[in-house]
């Protein structure tokens, strides 16, 4: 059955009415504490929504009987149910996409413009997601109004981005496009742990025995790739390979690492989230300001979602100045292609580091980059491992210890310097891991 788009309006406006009269009535219509004075949270709202959707559905059969047409099956009751609360908490017929575990990335350009890619490298082309270009804006700014920090999405505002309740990131353009541009990228938070990504065809044994081993022994970390190559998702494998009794602090521009997901592995842990500014232009926090003000936290490791401005510099300090462990990723096509994108960053700070120096300050900082990339298949793999020696001038001094084969799959290359190859093994790990014979990857 395809729901009836009048019919979810309608109903949703009727649920909406009595939603609203029975939370003002439990209340006694006392709302002087704030815009939700009931002190009723989401879940409460959403808990008896459901019921009132129920209700009114019975009331829809009860009609339908009266005029002698069949009453909506449990299947059909239960897709317009789902309908109607997605209009209402969720992002109508756009949460459906949200909501399937096996689309990675949605986007739509234009109401009946709508493309998915899949999780097994597939793009698709699917039915509108509102009637009119209008009802996808209003849609968008229904959720911008219910999410946790203020967002304004107008002609004076045309770019918006948020963080979803699932944890997803949405950007959304109009007013400089010719029809409004909706993009959503999907983060699968159940895949959190290394051992999971040997399952996935990311990393083989091997490298899941040397990636553990260098998170114990506490090197300071990149994860380097491009878009939608899975650079969160191994930041957060990564991450929780941590040992339980460290104090950890995250600096992100949207929370999408999801460590409060995983509280139990990471007990003492505080989320940072940088702040645009107001619609008067006041009150932003940026990634910089956060990640010096999580190096006053006490952190035994600092953690930033990605580097791509002024935050380059103080997350730098922190992994040379006693921080050792801390993580973040960069977008870089390449563990080589990294330099160059750290140079640039540094070249923009207001200190205007030069060539030679920022060179100087990578080296002195981080101890090795991994690099993931998307295959044309759809499958993320890890296609590259490089060990920082040192500066020499205008060059970064390194050692690609797995480089990728022509399947884009990192295999041994050179060996670790003695120095590096001490602290893994201090920790257990076993070199002959690093053998060619020891690093059989499973499928094509």
């Amino acid at each position: 059955m395809t729901v009836d788009a009048e019919l979810v309006q309608r109903m949703a406006r009727t649920v909406g009415e009595q939603v609203s009269e029975g939370i003002r009535s439990n209340t006694n219509g006392d709302w002087s504490n704030g815009s939700d004075a009931s002190g009723w949270d989401e879940d409460d709202r959403r808990m008896y929504t459901q019921t009132v959707v129920q209700r009114a559905i019975s009331a829809e059969n009860e009609r339908r009987l009266g005029q002698g047409v069949p009453p909506l099956d449990n299947a059909d009751a239960s897709q317009l149910s789902t309908a109607v609360l997605n209009r209402m908490f969720g992002l109508g017929d756009l949460q459906l996409h949200i909501d399937n575990p096996q689309v990675t990335d949605i986007y739509v350009n234009g109401c009946d413009n709508v493309h998915l890619k899949w999780r097994d490298g597939r793009s698709t082309r699917e039915r509108p997601v509102a009637a009119t270009d209008e009802a996808l804006i209003e849609m968008i700014r229904n959720q911008a109004r219910r999410s946790r920090h203020e967002h304004h999405w107008d002609p004076a505002s045309p770019v918006l981005d948020l963080q979803l309740p699932s944890g997803d990131r949405l950007n959304a353009v109009a007013w400089v496009s010719q029809r409004p541009s909706i993009s959503i990228r999907r983060h699968d938070f159940a895949i959190a742990r290394l051992k999971e990504l040997i399952e996935l065809g990311t990393v083989n044994e091997a490298l899941f025995q040397l990636l553990s081993a260098m998170v114990r022994a506490r090197f300071n970390i990149l994860v380097a790739g491009g878009t939608g190559a899975g650079k969160t998702t191994l930041l957060r494998c990564l991450i929780n390979e941590i040992p339980a009794d460290e104090r950890l602090v995250t600096v992100e521009d949207s929370l999408e690492i999801g460590l409060a997901r995983f509280s139990e592995l990471h007990p003492n842990h505080v989320e940072l989230e940088a702040r645009e500014s107001n619609i008067e232009g006041t009150g932003e926090v940026t990634m910089h300001d956060l990640v010096r003000a999580g190096l006053r936290m006490g952190p035994d490791r600092v953690i930033v979602g990605e580097i791509r401005g002024a935050e380059v510099v103080p997350m730098l300090l922190a992994m040379s100045q006693g921080n050792d462990g801390s993580m973040s990723t960069v977008h870089a096509d390449s563990t080589a292609g990294t330099f160059p994108r750290l140079q640039a960053y540094m070249a923009m700070t207001p200190e205007r580091f030069d060539t030679r120096t920022a060179n100087l300050m990578v080296a002195n900082a981080v101890d090795a980059i991994v690099h993931v990339a998307r295959r044309r298949d759809g499958r993320r793999v890890l296609t590259s491992v490089r060990e920082i020696t040192g500066a020499d001038g205008e060059l970064v001094v390194s050692n690609q210890v797995y480089g990728p084969d022509t399947s884009m799959r990192a295999q041994p290359n050179f060996r670790f310097e003695d120095a590096s190859m001490a602290r893994l093994e201090q920790v257990g790990f076993d070199r002959r891991w690093l053998e060619p014979s020891a690093n059989r990857w499973n499928g094509n």
